[in-house]
Parts: structure tokens; C-alpha cells; sequence
């Protein structure tokens, strides 16, 4: 390969006095036309000349995308714009779709991350969304992305702004960890809780049980019932019929004869 065909595009000079700032590096995760407006603006300082913007434009690059300009052609690109249209064409998919309302009140909270990391995950995606959300209305929507034992404890937070909601969720981690504040199983899962010393097992009762305490118990062998014995009737002496009723049976004789003086 000639020497010269390694700058792209040849005899490209910075104007006198003009540094090369520090660019913030695209990796080819994200918005391609974010980083493209982020590239235009730190080097806004050479003007409106699409033979710098383009020269330096691989400065801001890194990983896959580095790799990708690297393998392009430099003479398709008579002008910056068509750089820029191959540039988003290519790296547009690996953006993904912008989040809306309701994909973010459908957000769930990973096992392993805390409340503030959720909340934070939460809100970057929140700026995401094309129209601006404003603060009481991010509130209501995160919120409803929490479960039931989250969603009741942090419904008085309504009004108040997101700070305030990611420290009352704070609190609300703590209660549940430490057993104070009882939790659905849909809240507590992976969260270890240090209930005597021990770390509670998912499969444990919420109140810190082992689930072996739950578990059906064999009942022990006992004595066969007494059958199903139909209750004597006895009758008043002092009712005839009675006395008639037990005439018909005969009197009970004495098996054993009373002892002769």
C-alpha cells in the first residue's frame, strides 16, 4: 500500500492555532446521530469544511466502529453528508427502538441490582423518549414499573421529585432486607436477608422461616377410633309407657349369687 493512501483524505491541514479536542469515543453502541452531533460540535472550531470533519473523523471512533471506517472506501464520500448517511445507515440497528411510555412503566428491576441502580438504569432511559417527560409525570410512570410492596410504600412519593422517590425506595430495600417491611415474593427474590445469622433462602417463608417449617407433617399412628356406637335410652319410672317399654326386655340376671351367712 502507498504511503499516502494511508490519510484519508490526503493534504488535509489543520487551520493555525486549532487543537485536536478530546472526542468522546464511539464504540457502535448507541445513536449513531447523537455521536455525529457530538463530533460537529467539538469541532466547530474549523468551520463548515467537510474535508477536516471527514479527516478526523476516525478520531472519535473505537472498537467496531473504528474497524468499520477503516475498511470503507474513502472516495465514495465526496462530501461529509455521505459519510454521515453510510455512518447512521450501518450503525441505526444497533441503537434500538426509543423507549415510550409504556415501555417504561413495563421495566422490572434486575435480581442482582439495587433499587438506585434501577432507578438510575430507569431514568436514562426515561431521557430517551422523543417527547420530554416531565418530573411529576416520570414519577407516576416509574412507579408503576415497580411491584406490589414498592408500588404501596412509594405511592405517598407522588408530587415529590425523582430524588426523593429513589431514597424512600432506598428505605423500603432496607425494611425488606432486614424483615421489618413484609414483602411479595415478586419483590424479595435474590435479595439475601440476614435473619440470625443465616442468609434467607428464596424458598423460605417471609418472615424468615426455613421452608421446612411449612411442610406437611405425618400424623403419628394412634388408636383406631371407637366405632360408631348408637346412645342408650333410659326412661322415667314415672312414665307408664316407659314402664310398658321396659317390661318387654327381660331383667338382667346377677351372674354372681350374693355370698350365704
Amino acid at each position: 500500500m502507498p504511503y499516502k493512501e494511508l490519510f484519508v483524505p490526503p493534504d488535509v491541514r489543520l487551520p493555525g492555532g486549532f487543537k485536536v479536542p478530546r472526542f468522546n469515543l464511539y464504540d457502535g453502541c448507541g445513536d449513531p446521530v447523537a455521536h455525529l452531533r457530538d463530533y460537529c460540535s467539538e469541532m466547530r472550531g474549523v468551520g463548515k469544511k467537510d474535508d477536516l470533519l471527514m479527516a478526523y473523523f476516525s478520531k472519535s471512533l473505537t472498537g467496531a466502529a473504528l474497524e468499520w471506517h477503516n475498511r470503507q472506501d474513502a472516495a465514495k464520500w465526496p462530501t461529509l453528508g455521505d459519510m454521515a448517511q453510510d455512518f447512521v445507515r450501518y450503525f441505526q440497528y444497533r441503537s434500538g427502538v426509543a423507549p415510550d411510555c409504556s415501555s417504561l412503566s413495563k421495566m422490572e428491576k434486575k435480581p442482582e441490582e439495587s433499587f438506585r441502580e434501577f432507578g438510575l438504569r430507569w431514568r436514562e432511559q426515561a431521557v430517551r423518549v422523543s417527547t420530554p417527560i416531565g418530573e411529576e409525570e416520570m414519577v407516576k410512570l416509574f412507579l408503576q414499573a415497580q411491584g406490589p410492596t414498592y408500588f404501596s410504600h412509594l405511592i405517598t412519593t407522588l408530587g415529590k421529585t425523582f430524588n426523593d422517590v429513589l431514597k424512600m425506595g432506598e428505605l423500603v430495600e432496607e425494611g425488606i432486607k432486614s424483615g421489618k417491611i413484609m414483602s411479595c415474593s415478586k419483590d424479595i427474590q435474590n435479595i439475601p436477608v440476614s435473619l440470625g445469622g443465616r442468609k434467607k433462602n428464596r424458598k423460605d417463608d417471609p418472615m424468615g422461616l426455613p421452608a421446612q417449617y411449612f411442610q406437611p407433617r405425618h400424623r403419628p399412628h394412634g388408636y383406631p377410633c371407637a366405632p360408631n356406637v348408637p346412645p342408650q335410652c333410659y326412661f322415667s319410672p314415672h312414665n307408664s309407657q316407659s314402664r310398658t317399654s321396659l317390661s318387654q326386655y327381660p331383667a338382667p340376671q346377677n351372674a354372681y349369687p350374693p355370698p350365704q351367712a
